[in-house]
C-alpha cells in the first residue's frame, strides 16, 4: 500500500485525499462490518457473548481499537478490538470457532467486490471527468484495502483469523501443538 505521505511528497494531493477518505471508509465502515460479521456468526452458532457485551452492532465505536485505527491511517493496515467469543457456547467448538473466524475475512471480500462494482459503475457513468475519477479511485482504494485486510487476516498465524480457520480442519492432536504458540 502506498503511504499517504508519498502522495503528498510527490505533489499528488488528490490521491492523498482519496487515500485518506478510503481509510476513513475502512475505519468507520469496513472494520466494523468485519468485526460485526464475527459477532453475528458467533451469535448464529449459539454464542451470545458479543451480544451480551453490546458488540453485536455496526456502531464503529464498539469495534475500534485506538492503536489499530491509527495504524490503518498511517500504514494502511491495522486492527479493531477482537470479537468476544466463548467457544464453549458452540455445539461444535472447533467448527464454530473456524466458521466465526472465517466470517470476518469473508465480509471484507464481499465489501471488496462491492467496491470494485462501485469503481466500474462510476467509471461507466462518469467517464473521464475529474469528479468521476476521484470517486472511482476512492472505490479502488477501498477494494484494495478490504482485499488486503481479508488476505492478512487469513494468514495462519495466531491470533489472526487464519489460525482459527486452520484450527477447524487440523486433527485435535496437531491442533493442541499448534495452538501452544498462540500466547
Amino acid at each position: 500500500m502506498v503511504s499517504i505521505f508519498n502522495f503528498i511528497r510527490q505533489g499528488q494531493y488528490l490521491l492523498a485525499i482519496i487515500s485518506i477518505l478510503s481509510r476513513c471508509f475502512v475505519v468507520f465502515c469496513c472494520l466494523p462490518i468485519h468485526e460485526y460479521a464475527h459477532c453475528l456468526a458467533a451469535h448464529l452458532l449459539g454464542d451470545d457473548t458479543a451480544k451480551n457485551q453490546g458488540r453485536l452492532t455496526l456502531n464503529p465505536i464498539a469495534h475500534l481499537n485506538p492503536i489499530g485505527t491509527v495504524m490503518i491511517f498511517l500504514f494502511g493496515i491495522g486492527y479493531g478490538n477482537p470479537a468476544p467469543i466463548n467457544p464453549n457456547n458452540f455445539k461444535k467448538p472447533k467448527q464454530g470457532m473456524a466458521l466465526t473466524a472465517l466470517a470476518g475475512p469473508c465480509a471484507n471480500l464481499i465489501l471488496s467486490f462491492i467496491s470494485i462494482w462501485g469503481f466500474y459503475i462510476v467509471r461507466h457513468l462518469a467517464g473521464a471527468s475529474a469528479a468521476g475519477s476521484a470517486v472511482s479511485y476512492f472505490f479502488l482504494f477501498a477494494a484494495q484495502i478490504n482485499t488486503m485486510l481479508a488476505v492478512f487476516n487469513l494468514l495462519p498465524v495466531p491470533p489472526l483469523d487464519g489460525s482459527r480457520v486452520l484450527g477447524g480442519i487440523l486433527p485435535d492432536k496437531v491442533l493442541y501443538k499448534y495452538m501452544r504458540y498462540e500466547r
